[in-house]
């Protein structure tokens, strides 16, 4: 994203692609014969609409924003469908409490009111603490003005969501276990933490900024994240950019307290009048960058910011599409399906992960793309894609992820058998990755993927860490552009688009 937005502002940027396929975390790779699977992403966005129109990606791929978004399942055979339109989603409300029906146009217009606020924050740099500029200020004193314009009740409640648990927030408004746990899951997905850690309510509305929906986002398009992913590299392409393919980076070369270039892993050096970093700040600093290089201070902060990776990710190819429990059509099975029937099932899961443990009963989020774009599989088979937190990097004891791999594959089916009767016979193959195969095969520390956690003290001002949040380093002409910036994780496109608006004008001046 970035490279696309510094070719339109003149310059002509080369990225290097360490894999042999763009896309990073967010491709489509076959994991059977004739069987194609979002191997890591299996939503993506919402891109920026903005980022849409200038790339004019309408015309490059077909967007599916499929309906429903989610479905909830309980261990009592029934389903909860969270559909696009709200009285219709009251309305399943209503079968599990006449209660949280009523109730539920009331969350979903003030978790809109408080995503609309926080909305513009996501394409703003964030200001400078040591001496803001005059753009900067005047930028705040507008936001302050549009806290006020939120009324007593909004304003209340932003004050107090930001910090809170999402376990307590969803309560607040609802008492139907499996209510509570789709939504609350939103503010931990991705995450070290479970819906009692603090500042989880501050995760939900960071998402609530870009999709207000209570039960999350399914937007995709045809051929999985990989179709969306080449399109952004064929729009940068054609803007004047350049892409390398299998060309991993090894060391970012600095001379005088400035970034000159790269070295390749093949020795070769590739000079350059500014490096643009789209790794998650530990590698780039940690791991490409000479320590000497870096004040001891910044390097302590760096080696501070949390990336604990707790998410595992399997990926099935089936014989049949599987039965699940309350679902009745297959057009229900188009979003995503949700896995964890209470708030304190998720508290369970994590609770696991913070000992070094595999959950016994993990959280799972769980789409089967090929019911809305067959061209995925053979005729009459699916793939099926699903996260599973929580997964810690760190095993405790003397078994590593490459030992637990297939007890890791049997708890997750163990758990789909629960929901889902008979979806061990319907598997044809698994691929099963770690979280240390997330770090391994594309580049995520600690397996984290969102570069780094979603908290409080690594928002805004202090992603990735307080006095470095413009997409600046230490080091002249090093910037960062990656998930590990403000606005963080997620498949947005707004931190290349944001921190190339600043790569230019700092390099203009």
């Amino acid at each position: 994203m970035a490279a696309y937005y510094l070719a339109r502002a003149g310059y002509q940027p080369v990225v290097l692609e360490r894999r042999s396929v763009v896309g990073g975390s967010a491709v489509t790779e076959e994991i059977a014969p004739g069987y194609r699977c979002p191997t890591l992403a299996h939503a993506t966005g919402p891109l920026r609409p903005s980022i849409i129109r200038d790339m004019d990606l309408g015309r490059r791929v077909g967007f599916l924003n499929v309906d429903p978004r989610v479905v909830a399942l309980s261990p009592d055979g029934r389903a909860l469908i969270l559909a696009r339109d709200v009285a219709r989603t009251a309305e399943a409300i209503r079968a599990f409490s006449p209660a949280d029906a009523a109730e539920y146009p009331a969350f979903c217009t003030a978790l809109g009111r408080l995503g609309e606020f926080l909305l513009p924050f996501l394409d703003r740099t964030p200001p400078s603490i040591d001496s803001p500029a005059a753009g900067e200020v005047w930028e705040l004193l507008k936001a302050g003005r549009k806290f006020r314009a939120l009324g007593r009740t909004d304003g209340y409640r932003l004050l107090r969501w930001l910090p809170m648990a999402v376990g307590d927030l969803v309560a607040e408004f609802f008492s139907t276990d499996l209510l509570q746990a789709v939504v609350a899951s939103r503010g931990i997905f991705g995450t070290a933490m479970g819906p009692w850690s603090a500042g989880t309510g501050a995760v939900l509305l960071l998402n609530a900024a870009t999709d207000p929906a209570p039960g999350g986002g399914t937007f995709t398009v045809k051929g999985g994240p990989g179709a969306l992913t080449g399109a952004l590299a064929e729009g940068a392409r054609e803007a004047g950019a350049t892409i390398r393919l299998d060309s991993p980076v090894q060391q970012i070369l600095v001379r005088d307290g400035r970034a000159t270039g790269v070295l390749l892993g093949d020795g070769s050096e590739l000079t350059a009048d500014a490096v643009v970093s789209n790794a998650d700040p530990r590698r780039t600093f940690l791991g490409l960058v000479d320590p000497l290089e870096l004040d001891p201070t910044f390097l302590q902060r760096v080696r501070n910011y949390r990336m604990p990776g707790t998410v595992a990710k399997v990926n099935l190819a089936l014989r049949g599409l599987p039965l699940f429990g309350g679902i009745t059509t297959p057009e229900d099975l188009h979003g995503r399906v949700h896995i964890g029937p209470s708030v304190d099932y998720l508290e369970k899961a994590f609770d696991a992960s913070k000992y070094g443990q595999i959950s016994a009963e993990p959280y799972l989020d769980i789409a089967i793309p090929s019911l809305a774009d067959p061209s995925l599989c053979p005729p009459e088979r699916h793939v099926m894609s699903i996260y599973v937190q929580h997964a810690p990097y760190t095993l405790t004891g003397a078994a590593g992820w490459n030992s637990m791999r297939d007890h890791l594959a049997q708890t997750v089916v163990r758990t789909l058998e629960r929901y889902c009767p008979g979806i061990s016979g319907l598997i044809e193959y698994r691929q099963v990755l770690t979280p240390l195969d997330l770090e391994e095969m594309y580049g995520l520390s600690g397996g984290h993927i969102l570069h780094g956690e979603h908290a409080l003290d690594q928002l805004f001002t202090m992603r990735p860490v307080l006095g470095w949040a413009q997409y600046r380093t230490p080091i002249d002409r090093l910037f960062l552009c990656g998930a590990g910036t403000h606005p963080g994780g997620g498949i947005t496109g707004a931190p290349g688009r944001n921190a190339a608006r600043e790569i230019a004008r700092a390099l203009k001046g």
